[in-house]
């Protein structure tokens, strides 16, 4: 996945949180007048609650969105002790219908 994820103002990144922290996220983001998508960005152990709150806000609530794509990706980065380590990556766009 790029390091440049593109329009911040537009993405979620999911974390360690309680799911539903994230899907009120991503519905107020939905809601403000312009922003016709959502990114949901998570990588590593992450990536089972990034694909939870999609959906939860596809299915839960009647927002009329749908998956608008799915990239998947692999990040390098040095860890702690210093050798190079890789984690796999999520990016989830769900746009208004």
């Amino acid at each position: 996945m790029e390091q440049s994820l593109g329009a911040r103002e537009n993405t979620v990144y999911v974390g360690r949180k309680n799911v539903m922290n994230y899907v009120l996220a991503v519905i107020t983001q939905l809601n403000q007048e312009g922003h016709d998508h959502v990114n949901v960005v998570a990588r590593g152990q992450s990536i089972s609650r990034a694909v939870d709150v999609t959906q939860i806000v596809k299915n839960k609530f009647n927002l009329q969105t749908r998956v608008a794509s799915i990239e998947l990706g692999t990040e390098t980065f040095t860890n702690e002790s210093g050798k190079p380590s890789k984690v796999s990556t999520i990016r989830i766009t769900i746009a208004k219908q």
